[in-house]
C-alpha cells in the first residue's frame, strides 16, 4: 500500500518537472552566451565553456525519468516470467532422437 508521501509522481508531473529543468538549463545557457559577448578575459571563457557544456547537462536532466510503480519485479513475477517447465539443461536432453543399441 502506498501512502501520499511514498507514492511516485504521476507521469504528467514528472514530464512537466523534466521540461522545466530543461528550459531552465537552456535559459542559463542563453545567459552564458550573452555574458560571453559582454565580458573579457577568463570570465568570457568560463561563460563559453558553460554554454558548450550546458546542452549535455540539460539533455541528461530531461531524460532522467523518476521511478514508477511497475519498475520493481517481485520474486513471484520473476518466477512466472521464466515459465513453468524444465530448466534449459534438462529440456535439451529430452529433445531430439535417442539412440538405442540392440
Amino acid at each position: 500500500m502506498h501512502t501520499v508521501t511514498t507514492a511516485p509522481m504521476s507521469l504528467a508531473e514528472d514530464s512537466d518537472m523534466r521540461m522545466r529543468r530543461y528550459l531552465l538549463t537552456m535559459a542559463v545557457r542563453t545567459a552564458c552566451f550573452l555574458l560571453a559577448v559582454v565580458t573579457e578575459g577568463w570570465l568570457r571563457w568560463t561563460f563559453v565553456a558553460g554554454a558548450a557544456i550546458l546542452p549535455y547537462i540539460a539533455v541528461v536532466l530531461a531524460n532522467a525519468v523518476g521511478p514508477r510503480w511497475g519498475a520493481q519485479i517481485s520474486g513471484a513475477d520473476r518466477f512466472s516470467e521464466a515459465g513453468p517447465g524444465l530448466s534449459a539443461g534438462r529440456q535439451s536432453a529430452a529433445v531430439g532422437p535417442t539412440s538405442h543399441s540392440h
